[in-house]
């Protein structure tokens, strides 16, 4: 029986990448070159398309290229200017960062559970009665079933906690104990002391957590946000915090990011933000390139890729 020759993968890497990269598309058997020659495009841009880059991103999308591959997980950029459409495969870096991100899920939790925020903030000693909710026999609704959340519920196994997850599809999810479509998300919410918030951001997603939901979530719900800070309307979490009406809220991400100077957020004793940084930019750049070598190994062989795009799912 004769065997297929390997495809071969002229890859257009950014010019600003790392060396590594470079050597993890050559280690699987790519071949770096000019932007005319190729048919494969790899970006590079620091995990956001600015939109100064759009120009030359429409540039490399010739006709002979026929996979590209992105440095994001999240791809509302790419979407919103009209590059992501169904005249080649497209993929983001979806499941390449998740277990780091699931880590810091689980340090905001247990933040939340120990009352860091609070603690952290004071400058007094504060009284026995400021109590937190442990996490050992909570219940946790997980937003957004993909890669990070399913990360996440792996790890709070040995926390004797119950969990919920919500997916697109409202299949089984592995290690929940009770999985959910997008209709039952108030049903999720009512169940939860901590929800977490891992869905991509699309328009049916955008603003999915209003002032009703965290009126649902309650006074002593806790609200994680690692997704997009465009799933949380800020202004009712603002108000929803000053109001009592929410035990806490722990955000990596805000609407607007960066999250500007002054902004009662950054106040408010039940809210504990970062900017950000749940992955460092060596932990990126490192999945990256594990992810790169993998896609375009897969690309020469003929093999479908990981963390194919749904063009119009807008993830």
């Amino acid at each position: 029986m004769q065997s297929t020759a390997p495809k071969a993968a002229r890859v257009w890497l950014s010019p600003e990448a790392p060396g590594g990269l470079v050597e993890a598309v050559r280690r699987a058997g790519g071949e770096i070159v000019p932007a005319g020659e190729a048919n494969v495009v790899v970006w590079y841009g620091y995990h956001h398309l600015k939109p100064e880059q759009v120009p030359l991103a429409r540039s490399l999308l010739r006709e002979s290229v026929e996979w590209v591959q992105l440095d994001s997980a999240g791809i509302e950029p790419w979407v919103e200017h009209g590059l992501v459409n169904g005249e080649r495969v497209w993929t983001s870096a979806a499941g390449a960062y998740a277990a780091a991100v699931a880590e810091y899920v689980l340090a905001l939790l247990l933040a939340a559970a120990k009352r860091l925020p609070e603690c952290a903030r004071a400058q007094t000693w504060l009284k026995p009665e400021l109590e937190g909710v442990p996490l050992a026999g909570s219940t946790i609704g997980i937003v957004g079933a993909g890669a990070i959340g399913r990360e996440t519920i792996r790890r709070l196994q040995p926390f004797d906690v119950r969990v919920l997850a919500l997916t697109r599809s409202g299949g089984e999810v592995p290690g929940a104990d009770r999985s959910f479509g997008p209709r039952d998300l108030d049903r999720l919410l009512e169940r939860s002391d901590y929800v977490v918030l891992c869905a991509p951001l699309t328009p049916e997603t955008q603003g999915m957590i209003g002032a009703r939901e965290l009126a649902l979530l309650g006074p002593g719900g806790v609200l994680v946000n690692v997704a997009r800070g465009g799933l949380v309307d800020t202004d009712a979490l603002v108000a929803a915090l000053r109001g009592n009406r929410l035990r806490g809220a722990l955000l990596e991400v805000t609407d607007p990011e960066p999250l500007p100077d002054g902004h009662p957020l950054w106040t408010e004793p039940r809210a504990l933000i970062t900017p950000h940084v749940a992955n460092t930019r060596a932990q990126l750049d490192a999945a990256l390139m594990r992810r790169v070598e993998q896609n375009v190994a897969r690309f020469r062989a003929g093999e479908p890729l990981l963390g194919v795009i749904d063009s119009l799912a807008g993830y």
